[in-house]
């Protein structure tokens, strides 16, 4: 178990885009998504986010990537 508080994974997103980082969706399922998370100097990965969150299946659905 993590001692790390649990994030909004669409907050952890939009701030990922705001920072001019960009995301990428890796996979997607029926019940999750996983989402790279890369560097804006080259896209070299740096994490990824796996979730079943309602609320982030909805903010990707769709997309593939962060706006450009």
């Amino acid at each position: 178990m993590s001692d790390r508080p649990q994030q909004d994974p669409v907050e952890v997103l939009v701030r990922w885009e705001d920072h001019g980082a960009v995301w990428r969706v890796v996979e997607r399922t029926p019940s999750g998504v996983t989402v790279a998370l890369c560097r804006c100097d080259g896209g070299e990965e740096v994490e990824r986010l796996v979730s079943d969150d309602p609320a982030l299946l909805a903010f990707v659905d769709g997309r593939h990537t962060s706006p450009e």
